[in-house]
Formats: structure tokens, C-alpha cells, sequence
């Protein structure tokens, strides 16, 4: 592989990371607002009950499942690896919300709420490189 290459599918694995990870932070913070907007959540930095947190966990598996596969799609090579990768970095930045909210107080929510965002990071990452890596198996053999 020549010199030129690498720098190139560097640049196209970190943009294909970064991508993916961008569309789901838009589709959450999008998903909260509208939300908040309509009363499904209490006004900001008020506590937010159980239910509610539970929706939010669920939208955000699928929306964390979506930016993988686009991680996956994106990807020069290796899709799973590069989901994978978002799956990693996943686990970092909830690991980091956690342990700065742990003990801030209600308006920051129950303790179950970050830790299952920690616990699906990376089985949602999984799931959005195995898509993409199905749906490639399925062309290859059409």
C-alpha cells in the first residue's frame, strides 16, 4: 500500500467514526427537546421520573444501533472493527457522564439511568456492524 493511501483511509475511518456518532447525538438531542417541548419530560433541570428514562434508553439503543450501522457503512474497511470503535468510545463518554453526575443530585436522575447507557454501548455497536455486515453477506451472494 503506498504512502498516500494510508493517510487517506485514516482520514475516512475517523470521518466515518465521527459521522455516525454526530448523527446520533443530533437524533437524541433532537428526540429530548421535542420531548421536553410536548411534556413528556419536566422542564430542564428538573428531575426526571423512571418512565420517562426508560423511553429515553430506548431511543437512545436505537439511535446508538443507527449511528453504528453508519459507522459500519461509512467505513473504508473492516465495518465491524470501525462500529465497534464507536461502541468504544460510547462506553468512555457515558463512563465519564456517570461518574461527573454520580452523586449531583435528583436532577441528574437515578443511578440505573447512566450505567445502562455504560451496559449498551457496546452490544448496540455490535448490532449496527453485524447490519451492515448481514447486508454485505446478503450482496455478495445476490
Amino acid at each position: 500500500m503506498s504512502d498516500t493511501r494510508t493517510p487517506r483511509r485514516l482520514g475516512r475511518s475517523i470521518g466515518a467514526v465521527l459521522a455516525g456518532i454526530i448523527i446520533g447525538v443530533i437524533l437524541t438531542i433532537a428526540t429530548d427537546v421535542v420531548l421536553h417541548v410536548i411534556g413528556v419530560f419536566p422542564p430542564i433541570g428538573q428531575p426526571v421520573p423512571d418512565a420517562p428514562l426508560i423511553l429515553a434508553t430506548g431511543y437512545r439503543i436505537l439511535y446508538s444501533i443507527l449511528g453504528s450501522y453508519i459507522i459500519a457503512r461509512l467505513a473504508p474497511d473492516r465495518e465491524m472493527q470501525h462500529a465497534l470503535a464507536g461502541g468504544v468510545l460510547g462506553v468512555i463518554v457515558s463512563t465519564v457522564g456517570a461518574v461527573v453526575t454520580w452523586n449531583r443530585g435528583p436532577a441528574f436522575g437515578p443511578h440505573w439511568y447512566p450505567l445502562a447507557l455504560i451496559v449498551t454501548a457496546l452490544p448496540c455497536a455490535w448490532l449496527g456492524g453485524k447490519l451492515r455486515v448481514v447486508q454485505l453477506g446478503a450482496r455478495a451472494a445476490a
